[in-house]
């Protein structure tokens, strides 16, 4: 039986299908609110499409109503820093990715935007590449799994990692939408793929160069709860949406500079991890919008994880902090995995720490 707040999707394509004047252009909005890790968004019209983003006009929200600012000065400042291709309005229509800016023109305290591009900016001759594969998790609107049983769990993990078969996935469809919505809007998906525990998921954006990484991600995310919408479904990136014996949700962050590319790349890759090492809390801190809180769930040492306490790395283990993939130490060049961002994580804020502790020297 349908719920109450199901609307027919059909009806609304024949609204879709008319005629959209030449000189009206619907701009969405879009902009991390005060929790650090959901989204917001809003549509203005404009009357053309502009070369870039920042022609766009600066715009406002009510922040105290998404955790940003209070009733009294409620008004947060909004800037067009990137712009994608709308997929579900088409035509010229654009999804806007936005910084927040206090009224007064100071940085608001939840952009994590603006330190992120002044740190690539000073490391832009490492040219620092970015890949991050990004874990989520679908639920039915009553916040269960997906395709799970109602009244129970699914058999143990094992069959559902890459798997095919109604049986092993759950809720291919909206990964297929999502994946041709990136590709429609310019978002650089890399690829996708069902993951340990049933009705999880992972889509991989990249490779980005710089800011580019955060720009992509944060949209390719809005992108997938605006599709699951669609379908009545709720995604999360909870790190952990299953306590027990379930694999939990992260964001593994592949990262590389020039020097780790090229041949004899290897030495540049342990200097780089060794440099991670002496600060391991200081990046667990950046890792999670709660400052390690959600990651401590996820971070056991189990799971494919390793312990949250503890730095280490390896080649091809898993159950390292730091994974040097095994054809790049064939190689002898290419490029290490983080794999402690927690898949809640602000991607500006984890390659900004990748950046500033191996590019920059900065220590704590």
């Amino acid at each position: 039986m349908l719920g109450i707040n199901v609307t027919n999707k059909t009806s609304l394509m024949r609204y879709l299908a008319l005629p959209q004047p030449e000189d009206k252009i619907q701009c969405m909005y879009i902009w991390i609110d005060g929790t650090g890790e959901n989204l917001r968004a809003k549509t203005r019209t404009v009357d053309a499409l502009p070369k870039t983003a920042k022609e766009l006009p600066i715009w406002n929200f009510d922040g105290s109503s998404t955790g940003q600012a209070v009733g009294e000065n409620s008004d947060v400042m909004i800037h067009p820093v990137a712009m994608f291709k709308d997929p579900f309005r088409g035509g010229k229509n654009q999804l806007v990715l936005c910084e927040t800016y206090a009224y007064d023109g100071k940085v608001h305290p939840t952009n994590k935007r603006h330190t992120c591009v002044e740190a690539m900016e000073k490391a832009k001759d490492f040219k620092p590449w970015f890949g991050i594969e990004q874990e989520y998790t679908m639920l039915d609107t009553d916040t269960h799994p997906f395709g799970w049983p109602k009244n129970g769990f699914p058999g143990p993990q094992g069959p559902y990692y890459t798997g095919v078969g109604a049986n092993k996935v759950y809720g291919r469809d909206v990964v297929e939408a999502h994946y041709r919505a990136c590709l429609y809007s310019g978002v650089k998906i890399a690829g996708t793929n069902a993951e340990v525990m049933p009705a999880q998921w992972e889509f991989q954006v990249g490779p980005c160069e710089g800011i580019e990484m955060g720009d992509h991600l944060w949209i390719g995310r809005f992108l997938l709860h605006r599709v699951a919408e669609d379908f009545g479904i709720v995604i999360t990136y909870d790190p952990k949406p299953m306590p027990g014996d379930w694999n939990g949700a992260g964001a593994h962050c592949n990262y590389s500079t020039l020097e780790m590319r090229q041949p004899g790349g290897m030495k540049a890759m342990v200097a780089a991890i060794e440099k991670l090492g002496k600060r391991h809390a200081t990046h667990i801190r950046a890792y999670d919008p709660k400052g390690g809180a959600d990651n401590k769930r996820r971070l056991t040492g189990l799971h494919e994880t390793s312990s949250i306490e503890n730095f280490s790395y390896g080649v091809a283990h898993r159950g390292s902090s730091i994974r040097i993939p095994r054809q790049c130490s064939d190689d002898g060049c290419g490029y290490i995995e983080d794999r402690r961002p927690s898949s809640n994580c602000d991607p500006y804020s984890v390659t900004e720490m990748l950046v500033r502790t191996t590019c920059l020297n900065e220590t704590d």
